[in-house]
């Protein structure tokens, strides 16, 4: 099983915002019950080109149109870039965001701690992912 989690760098400090986040680390979860594990399989760039990945906005919130055709496109990159997880946690996602990841068969997990550590994050919600 794969979970994607948005992450700022390679240091890998949790990004709240899903749909502005620089990058993807995506895990393999192994085991089961209360002896799950979370091994970093890679770390995907956010595909979208209409963002600054230098400049990241962790607090952006989209308002374009609903029909904003190149704009959903951008949203849709990040689906298609993570369609192999299963899972994606997030703190903050808008529709579009949320909408890219669903379409692809990826469940969203909604995060609201205060930890910006993965690895505590993933033991955190590891009940969520089944």
């Amino acid at each position: 099983m794969k979970i994607a989690i948005p992450v700022k760098d390679e240091n890998l400090n949790f990004f709240a915002n899903a749909g502005h986040t620089p990058k993807f680390a995506v895990y393999t979860m192994a085991g089961n019950g209360m002896f799950k594990s979370f091994n970093l399989n890679e770390i995907k760039q956010n595909p979208r080109n209409d963002i600054d990945h230098d400049n990241p906005e962790e607090d952006h919130a989209c308002n374009h149109s609903s029909d904003d055709a190149d704009h959903i496109e951008q949203h849709n990159k990040m689906g298609r870039v993570l369609n192999e997880c299963d899972y994606i946690v997030v703190k903050t996602a808008c529709k579009n965001t949320a909408r890219s990841f669903t379409s692809e068969g990826i469940k969203i997990v909604k995060y609201n701690g205060e930890s910006f550590e993965v690895p505590k994050i993933l033991n955190e919600l590891s009940s969520k992912f089944v």
